[in-house]
């Protein structure tokens, strides 16, 4: 990639330090792999120090190595469900007419960030790819935008609000029975997403941070005759078109019917609709659900089966870090749930907060676990343990908690380029191009995330866990 030409001006000083950070971090921050196998061996030691004999920490590790499964399933499907939406030729249509929005190149940037925080308090998979395609779109349509701040901005979804939204892992999780570990469901129960996402202080929590990452992109972004473009970039975008094979076969026409997959996409919806039916849309809005719904619209939107055998392929390879990654954090969670670990760290909690303070600690807590663990689900399975169990001494809200846990831990996110992965194969870049800008919204973000969780939690009191 081309090195940057040198301009009259190099920008506003926050930018600046922004860059000078995003190269430092590209330059000594490892895979985050390593920081999940670091992470095994730190509690593991822990473990050791504590006491504990090692055969005992050895055995919960691999006992509990294969816990997650069905939840790491239903994450990769959260990724692929997300992809297969936003690549269907009704939503191509739909990023064109938006790119013709925008007229200027501060503006273009901003309206990227817009909908990548609202469409991520849908999906997150599908706020990554609609607005990675729609960053290429305002670029080939407006002059004079640069390609980092426009690249950045498409990640503040993932970066920012995500957590808050319907494809929150730790709210969906909490409120599946079937997904919560049986080692943490006395401890937390069952919270309906109405006591997290759906709370008005969560909506509040959200809409806040939206506006405040739009002004901050709309700001920072540098003026056109500063502004670095995917052309000087080295990123050209090619026009590749999926080729419709002729369906000369009884198999291939099969293949290209829309028949089969709007039939069954539509037993898929109707099944959504009895259980909202049954249950109410807010009860009925699980994991297993959430997937349901953007897998069979996913169907519906392609309409032919190898349309979307053809998206599902795509997404897959960005599921690699959710597959391999969650086993090691399920280990971690055995470790810790199962051994003195737990009392250990839930004792410390209460020892060093007051009811006051506890939600300020939980968000710096998960706010810094979260540079080692960049996984909302995974990282949720280490810490509820410990976390929720302090909330249950402090009688802070058990659903507040969770929302202070998603609100904070996607901070870390706008440092760590693990979510970045997906986003950076549809622009060509590399994770020091977005981090600069994403590091300038953190400093405007880490203050306010702080000081909201804190006073909101004052309006809430407290509940006993409901189990199933």
């Amino acid at each position: 990639m081309p090195q940057p030409t040198v301009k009259a001006s190099k920008g506003p000083p926050l930018a600046q330090a922004g860059r000078f950070l995003a190269d430092a971090s590209e330059r000594y921050f490892p895979d985050a792999f390593v920081f999940a196998l670091a992470a095994v061996l730190l509690v593991f030691v822990g473990g050791l120090w504590l006491g504990e004999k090692p055969s005992r920490l050895i055995s919960e590790f691999g006992g509990s190595f294969w816990a997650l499964v069905p939840f790491t399933m239903q994450m990769a499907l959260v990724i692929i469900g997300g992809f297969v939406v936003a690549s269907s030729p009704l939503l191509a249509r739909a990023i064109g007419a938006l790119g013709a929005v925008p007229k200027t190149a501060r503006g273009a940037v901003a309206f990227v960030a817009f909908f990548a925080m609202t469409s991520s308090m849908i999906s997150w998979g599908l706020s990554l790819v609609f607005t990675g395609l729609l960053v290429r779109e305002v670029t080939r349509r407006v002059a004079g935008v640069d390609y980092r701040a426009g690249g950045a901005a498409a990640f503040l979804g993932l970066g920012r609000v995500w957590a808050l939204g319907l494809s929150s892992s730790a709210a969906l999780m909490q409120a599946t029975p079937s997904s919560i570990p049986a080692a943490l469901l006395p401890v937390t129960g069952v919270i309906s997403l109405s006591e997290t996402i759906f709370l008005w202080q969560s909506l509040l929590l959200a809409a806040v941070l939206i506006v405040v990452s739009v002004g901050v992109a709309y700001y920072s972004c540098p003026r056109p005759e500063e502004a670095r473009t995917a052309q000087e970039m080295g990123v050209l975008f090619e026009a590749n078109p999926e080729r419709t094979r002729e369906a000369a076969t009884p198999a291939g026409k099969m293949e290209e019917s829309p028949f089969w997959g709007v039939a069954v996409a539509l037993l898929m919806l109707a099944y959504l609709g009895l259980e909202w039916q049954e249950k109410g849309l807010i009860a009925a809005l699980d994991l297993n659900n959430f997937n349901l719904a953007f897998l069979g619209l996913g169907l519906m939107l392609h309409g032919r089966p190898r349309s979307f055998l053809s998206a599902v392929g795509k997404a897959v390879p960005a599921t690699s870090g959710v597959l391999i990654q969650f086993p090691f954090y399920a280990g971690i969670f055995g470790i810790i749930s199962k051994t003195s670990i737990a009392s250990l760290l839930a004792g410390w909690f209460v020892k060093i907060s007051t009811p006051g303070t506890f939600p300020l600690l939980v968000a710096l807590y998960s706010a810094v676990l979260g540079v080692f663990v960049p996984s909302g689900g995974g990282k949720w399975i280490v810490e509820a343990p410990y976390v929720m169990a302090s909330a249950n001494t402090w009688h802070a809200h058990l659903g507040w908690t969770v929302q202070i846990y998603n609100a904070a831990e996607a901070l870390p996110n706008l440092i760590n380029p693990f979510w970045m992965l997906p986003l950076m194969g549809i622009l060509n870049v590399k994770a020091r191009d977005l981090a600069g800008y994403s590091i300038l919204q953190l400093l405007f973000h880490a203050p306010l995330v702080f000081l909201l969780s804190w006073l909101l939690a004052q309006t809430l009191t407290y509940h006993l866990p409901v189990l199933p």
